[in-house]
């Protein structure tokens, strides 16, 4: 700005300078929520196999659904467990337990939280074991996470063909080749 107020940019440099300053501003701020937001559905899906295993002993040691929300928020920590707290909170000022669990399963907007928020509801309304539903979802987010794993190195294994084909094998080649082109090459 101080460029323009000098008089050695004209005002339609300072008011481009302005547009692409602002918009970088805008791009750059909405690159850092995507990443955040990105970071913390990973840190969800991490903590997500204990936390159910967590409501899974909870009901199993005899607490209902709204008791197991409740003691599972209060003794946890992380982004899960934080939205937890929002259910208990909710729960508190007069939502229902089954509108609550569909809140947050709307709310994270990760699809095994939403089969888990699914799975709690129908065990909630059709009184099916709770304990078992839990473990069951839990061994499911933990086989996506061993999945997602193994692809992961899949492609890494891809990736990592291509320097040993293109760099070293050719090299190889060469220094195996090399040593019998000059033998016969040399005269006698």
């Amino acid at each position: 700005m101080s460029l323009g107020a000098s008089g050695r940019l004209s005002p339609w440099g300072s008011a481009i300078l302005v547009v692409l300053s602002t918009a970088v501003v805008f791009v750059g701020r909405e690159m850092l929520l995507v990443a955040a937001i990105r970071r913390r559905r990973q840190r969800i899906l991490a903590e997500f196999p204990s936390i159910a295993d967590m409501m899974a002993l909870a009901v199993g040691a005899g607490e209902s659904a709204s008791g197991a929300l409740e003691r599972t928020a209060s003794l946890s920590k992380g982004a899960l467990a934080e939205e937890f707290a929002l259910v208990v909170a909710d729960i508190r000022s007069g939502v229902a337990l089954v509108r609550a669990i569909q809140l947050m399963g709307e709310r994270i907007g990760l699809t095994p939280i939403s089969r888990f928020a699914e799975g709690l509801i129908v065990a909630i309304e059709r009184g099916t074991p709770l304990a078992e539903v839990l473990r069951a979802q839990a061994q499911d987010v933990r086989d996506l996470a061993k999945r997602e794993l193994m692809e992961a190195a899949g492609r890494k294994e891809i990736g990592m063909m291509i320097p040993l084909v293109f760099g070293i094998l050719p090299l190889t080649i060469v220094f195996a080749v090399y040593p019998a082109v000059a033998a016969v090459t040399l005269p006698l």
